[in-house]
């Protein structure tokens, strides 16, 4: 009998999975591995809402395996060393996993191939659509602009989405770690959403692709998919998602379709300059401000700015936010306090379950203009957002109840009307001052 081990890392799910597919086509038996590495916690990315949530989906990835006649094997410690422990335990001759894009993914192939070679089959469409480097311009490593990477990602050559095992065979007597994963210190938000490729599924079906073109920006409408944390995990293909939408050939659809496409440019960027997770990719000698109290009031959600509060209480909340509101709570503490957005981008790395280093560090550098925006200059004032984007005030009565009893949109400017909620920590007339200031 022949055994490969297939290790699972961001790919949690049986559905269209590359590494477990080449694992049973390949074998007459599979090992389902996953290697909780302490280095993760060790480097901060272990906050306590994405562990809660990778319990969630790794519990219901074992029970579908079970459903099928196999079991998910959990181990701690280092994974190249522990994969190599299940080698030996099982005869396993050969190790299959998905390729990953940050530098923290890069070493681990790079310890597991040192010890198993040739053996070692890296899978590079599992966790992305094209994967990194796969297309490139002219004379370059990669894409530095979205547009032009758009037109060459919808040309891309695709892989077929891949059916889930109906059966799967795995060795007897392969001792595993507990499932049960602690999180030590911090608190959880109270509203996390359930994890696992289970839950994933059940929302995708829920959700209505063909109305998101009108209700992906309004923030009260809350029409967003809401899929991201299952994308980060794995639970669900990016693959699968795409060649579903396409079939609708509607605006929402192609809309959708296009953040996929915007997940996997940032993904190819990354890989190319691993850097960028803490570095500026574009530095433009920015003076930042700094003042910690503006930054505690703005994680808080008491700058004075409803909107901005809202997104934030929502976070907090919840371990995730509209990607509107993201987008102006990034450019209020980037652009209007222009304090560094590496202040923000910790914050949210803390908190969002669907914290991804590639997605967070470069859409917070794209917002500060440190990054891949081709308008760097370009400020988000929270006033005008907020009477675009949430024009009846819903948004903002939701999460912050202190102001419930305003009516319509007179909830964003409390300052105008007797009341005791802070006032705003900037002016408004302000707004754009410091980014002028403290940008060469």
């Amino acid at each position: 009998m022949t055994v490969s081990i297939a290790l699972f890392t961001q790919d949690l799910r049986l559905h269209d999975n590359p590494v477990l597919h080449a694992a049973r086509t390949t074998a007459d038996q599979v090992v389902p591995l996953f290697v909780f590495d302490p280095a993760v916690g060790a480097a901060g990315f272990a906050a306590p809402n994405r562990l809660a949530f990778l319990a969630d989906c790794l519990s219901d990835l074992d029970a579908s395996l079970r459903r099928i006649g196999s079991r998910l094997t959990v181990r701690r410690g280092e994974p190249a060393e522990q994969t190599a422990r299940v080698a030996a335990e099982t005869g396993a001759s050969a190790v299959h996993v998905a390729a990953g894009v940050t530098a923290f993914a890069d070493r681990r192939e790079q310890r597991l191939r040192a010890v198993f070679g040739e053996r070692l089959h890296v899978h590079d469409a599992s966790l992305t659509v094209v994967p990194p480097g796969r297309i490139t311009p002219a004379g370059r490593d990669h894409y530095a602009v979205f547009t032009p990477y758009h037109r060459a990602w919808q040309q891309a050559p695709r892989r077929s989405v891949l059916p889930a095992p109906r059966a799967l065979d795995t060795p007897a007597g392969v001792g595993s770690d507990s499932l049960v994963i602690e999180a030590a210190g911090g608190s959880l938000s109270p509203a996390l959403p359930p994890g696992g490729e289970t839950a994933a599924r059940a929302r995708w079906r829920r959700w209505d692709v063909d109305a998101c073109t009108e209700v992906h920006d309004d923030l009260a409408a809350d029409g967003t998919s809401r899929l991201s944390p299952y994308l980060h995990f794995g639970c669900l293909s990016p693959t699968e998602l795409t060649a579903h939408a396409q079939r609708h050939e509607g605006a929402g659809a192609q809309d959708f379709v296009r953040q996929l496409a915007w997940r996997d440019f940032h993904h190819q960027v990354l890989a190319a300059r691993p850097a960028a997770a803490h570095r500026d990719y574009r530095p433009r000698n920015d003076r930042w401000h700094e003042d910690d109290k503006e930054a505690e009031a703005w994680r808080r959600g008491r700058t004075g700015y409803p909107i901005i509060d809202a997104g934030m209480r929502q976070l907090a909340h919840e371990g995730w936010m509209h990607n509107r509101a993201r987008l102006l709570t990034a450019s209020f503490l980037a652009k209007s306090l222009h304090l560094d957005w590496r202040i923000g981008a910790a914050h949210f790395l803390a908190l969002l379950v669907d914290g991804d280093v590639a997605n967070n560090q470069l859409n917070w550098q794209w917002v500060a203009g440190t990054g891949t925006d081709t308008r760097p200059n370009r400020v988000l004032n929270p006033l005008r957002q907020a009477d675009r984007f949430d024009p009846t005030g819903a948004y903002v009565r939701r999460w912050v109840p202190e102001l419930a009893h305003l009516p319509g949109p007179s909830v964003h400017r409390p300052w105008l009307l007797d009341g005791d909620y802070p006032p705003p920590i900037l002016p408004p007339e302000e707004l754009t001052t410091r980014f002028r200031d403290g940008r060469p």
